[in-house]
């Protein structure tokens, strides 16, 4: 049962009332903003020079296939990568999606576009019905049309920041089972409470609706355990704020892939990943924004690399799991390096 409510779902103004738009768009707090168009050729230029030769593997990315079955011998809270930025959680026995993409390509296309370097651990039909779907922004590898349409049937409430529920509603997805928040709304469902929280990003999925929707990103608590997922932000000081309201954490998702010089500002390098963990309170850390899609210009196992390395300059605690390998939250177990 959820007892949040889509302030915003019904409104001919679906993002009135926030104190991030104005002017007919989202604005970071920092005034931070992604690269204008007029950065397009040097990032073009960058792309065909200084490509990483191992942006994509050049064998088979190992996956370890998921069955549901397999997750109810185990107690407690569990989380899955599924690939990219899409995680299975299981709370308080209820299954939860963050940011599922389960289409070829992260594309308004599937005949182009970045393609997939591994197949999912599992298919959607195989998965259970689904308690929540919380989604951080609308850029392909985060919210996929497709895989949205597909999962409505078994689903019970999408969690989504402001601007998004118009967008979900012309997709067929009822108004009712849409919730929107600004950063710092929280909503309920169950035992399990979500608290959208600020990020250093932008959006967009077409080349006329830059920042018309809200970026986000999720604290996730029931009453034994705290999750945060960073979705897709540059590094900046909301972490402090985010950890000393909502911290200390037991798992944090932490976006570490997809990184440049050129828009740093909107992506974390994976340091500064761990800097957020840090600042975060976070107890593990688990990187994602990477090893399915070929987004940036580093070679594609990079970010975990430097992930772990850091971890263990600072002494911090990161799990790296081959996406469908199932982290118990009670016992997490450090894998050794599979890339």
């Amino acid at each position: 049962m959820t007892t949040g409510f889509s302030p915003y779902a019904l409104s001919d103004s679906p993002v009135s009332g926030s104190d991030l738009y104005n002017n007919g768009k989202f604005h970071n707090a920092s005034g931070e903003q992604a690269a204008g168009l007029s950065s397009l050729p040097k990032i073009i230029w960058r792309t065909l020079g200084q490509k990483s030769p191992d942006a994509s593997p050049s064998e088979d990315i190992p996956v370890v296939p998921l069955d549901i079955s397999s997750l109810d011998k185990l107690k407690g809270t569990l989380a899955v990568k599924l690939g990219h930025s899409s995680v299975l959680l299981r709370l308080d026995e209820g299954f939860w999606l963050v940011d599922p993409v389960f289409s070829e390509r992260a594309s308004p296309v599937q005949w182009a576009g970045p393609k997939r370097f591994h197949e999912p651990p599992i298919t959607l039909e195989a998965l259970p019905d689904i308690e929540g779907v919380i989604i951080s922004h609308d850029h392909y590898d985060h919210l996929d049309k497709n895989t949205i349409q597909q999962l409505d049937k078994q689903v019970k409430q999408f969690y989504v920041p402001l601007g998004l529920a118009k967008v979900m509603q012309n997709w067929g997805i009822a108004a009712d089972k849409i919730t929107e928040l600004d950063w710092w709304e929280s909503a309920s469902h169950g035992s399990v409470k979500l608290v959208a929280t600020p990020a250093q990003h932008f959006s967009g999925r077409g080349l006329l609706d830059r920042n018309s929707t809200l970026w986000a990103s999720w604290v996730i608590m029931t009453d034994n355990e705290r999750l945060f997922y960073s979705g897709d932000t540059g590094y900046f000081d909301g972490f402090k704020t985010i950890g000393e309201r909502y911290g200390p954490f037991d798992l944090t998702f932490i976006e570490t892939g997809a990184y440049h010089q050129e828009w740093a500002n909107i992506h974390m390098f994976p340091e500064e990943g761990v800097q957020a963990h840090i600042d975060l309170q976070g107890k593990w850390m688990v990187p994602v924004h990477n090893g399915t899609f070929d987004l940036a210009l580093h070679a594609w196992y990079e970010p975990l690399q430097r992930s772990v390395d850091e971890s263990r300059k600072r002494n911090q605690k990161v799990l790296t799991p081959k996406f469908g390998e199932i982290i118990q939250l009670q016992n997490p177990e450090p894998k050794e390096p599979w890339w």
